[in-house]
């Protein structure tokens, strides 16, 4: 093949040399594979109305699912304490998929272990894995607390944590005084966002003092639990908005430095993060805010009933109003003041909501993604007079659809939506032809849905607006904010932009479309 040292080409070019295409050419031959003709009769087939019946009438397959699996939560949420290694009970290649799957959206490498269960395991129990396992993390990376979940192959062979940690300790393969929290994550149920709610139960439950009762205001401060977040700017922001108003505040579990280290020389495995000693004193805060209510229900639990805090109700801060509630709720429990300066940046979000109203009103935008997002984005999308068509959450329960249903319904811009949960990607794909949109918006795997839409022609075409989690094929995204003022005004820019863009290809015609393609908009 022509590649070189000196000549280095990526995938798609150097894929599209005679040698490699005499190879796809054998290959779909070996495979017996349709002919183009046919193909494309499929193609068309599955863009039909016929088939997206079909589609929905499936009941044992998933295609594409539009979530994760819980262990993959419960990483993020270990990655967010102080000197704490992850810890995963289960296969090695499951690990693999974790670390890849965060090092391919955060640019990062990812400290996660993993006790290596095989076929021996998977008959007798994982309790030799797992003494050998801690023992071996505690000694090569020097934790202060390791955190341990589940895979698929301990839970259906019913490992129980609790006393495998138990007797590791008692026959000294990990010191005694060492915290293992642990949370079962079977992947066959929930999703990365129960993941990471069951991981924080299990931290909060073990750094907490039976002995010492927890006694909400005696430290004036607030606790904040982000629940599955990958943008690591929102964390900032969170605690700018906080030390803007003089409030003291605790994100537990804080993964904003471990995955965000700069490039000077020196690695770190651990960075940052909540610390034990702030979880241990969480129960003396006034209160802690859950900030994706949809999936922090054991969080809630252990806040209301460990830590005796009410977990007054706020709902996740992306654009105007849930900004503005978040912070005036801020204000209730402190008695601080709103500060001049976030005012001052309320009315630039204001501003620029005016400037683009022109080309966001009326756009129609179809939506996936998890429950807490879509709820905070469809808003945003109401305030900015756009009208969302189609609202898919994998990962949504009844409660959640109810909630999001009445909200379309109180706005005249969401009378035509469709919610679905319990769907797939490849259900979205299906609507994406029969209901098509202006936009969809969602992650990288979208860009597949478009690419199929695109490829019915033109003007079926739906682009896609990376948002959520993960994003692999853009740099960089992970950085920005979404919450608060700052990062609705990010959402904004990439929303009017998106709509100008798509413009622009439309009349980029020389003397036949040209006539709209204007500098000034």
């Amino acid at each position: 093949m022509s590649q070189s040292a000196d000549n280095i080409q990526p995938c798609y070019p150097l894929f599209e040399q005679d040698e490699y295409q005499d190879l796809f050419r054998s290959k779909r031959a070996l495979e017996e594979g349709h002919d183009q003709k046919r193909v494309q009769e499929v193609f068309e087939w599955t863009t039909t109305q016929e088939y997206q019946d079909l589609n929905f009438k499936r009941e044992a397959l998933t295609i594409d699912p539009a979530k994760a699996c819980q262990p993959l939560g419960a990483v993020l949420c270990s990655l967010g304490f102080s000197n704490t290694l992850p810890y995963v009970h289960g296969s090695q290649g499951c690990v693999a998929y974790f670390r890849t799957y965060f090092s391919r959206h955060f640019k990062e490498p990812i400290a996660c272990v993993s006790d290596s269960m095989t076929e021996d395991a998977a008959v007798f129990g994982g309790n030799n894995n797992m003494n050998s396992g801690l023992e071996n993390a505690a000694a090569l990376y020097k934790p202060d607390m390791i955190a341990v979940s589940t895979t698929c192959m301990a839970e259906v062979i019913g490992d129980d944590l609790q006393a495998f940690i138990g007797n590791a300790k008692k026959d000294g393969h990990v010191p005694e005084e060492m915290p293992v929290p642990f949370a079962h994550t079977p992947s066959f149920i929930g999703s990365h966002v129960t993941g990471w709610d069951n991981m924080f139960e299990g931290v909060a439950k073990t750094l907490s003092d039976p002995n010492k009762p927890a006694a909400p205001g005696t430290r004036q401060k607030l606790n904040v639990v982000t629940g599955f977040e990958t943008y690591l700017g929102n964390y900032r922001v969170i605690k700018r908005m906080m030390a803007q108003m003089g409030v003291a505040c605790s994100i537990l579990s804080d993964p904003s430095e471990v995955l965000d280290t700069p490039a000077d020389g020196h690695y770190r495995m651990y960075a940052g993060g909540t610390s034990q000693q702030e979880m241990r004193e969480a129960g003396d805060a006034i209160d802690t805010l859950l900030l994706q209510p949809w999936h922090l229900t054991k969080t809630k639990k252990v806040v209301q009933e460990l830590w005796n805090q009410p977990a007054t109700d706020v709902a996740v801060p992306i654009g105007l109003d849930a900004t503005d509630k978040l912070l005036m709720t801020i204000s209730s429990l402190t008695g601080k003041p709103i500060a001049d300066s976030l005012t001052q940046e309320r009315g630039r979000l204001v501003d620029m909501m005016i400037d683009s109203h022109t080309w966001l009103h009326g756009k129609r935008f179809a939506l996936y993604g998890d429950p807490d997002f879509l709820m905070g984005m469809t808003q945003f999308l109401l305030e900015l007079g756009c009208e969302p068509t189609t609202v898919l959450c994998h990962n949504g329960n009844k409660r959640w659809m109810k909630a999001m249903k009445k909200m379309l319904a109180d706005s005249p811009y969401g009378q035509e939506a469709e919610v679905y949960i319990n769907c797939d990607l490849w259900h979205f794909r299906s609507l994406m032809f029969t209901n098509k949109p202006d936009f969809m918006i969602g992650n990288s795997y979208g860009k597949f849905i478009q690419r199929d839409t695109l490829a019915k022609g033109e003007q079926f075409e739906v682009p896609l607006i990376r948002l959520g989690f993960p994003l692999f094929d853009r740099h960089h995204l992970h950085r920005q904010a979404t919450w608060g003022y700052e990062g609705a005004m990010t959402i904004l820019t990439t929303l009017v932009n998106a709509v100008l863009e798509k413009l622009d290809r439309e009349t980029m015609k020389l003397g036949k479309t040209d006539y709209n393609f204007d500098l000034v908009r």
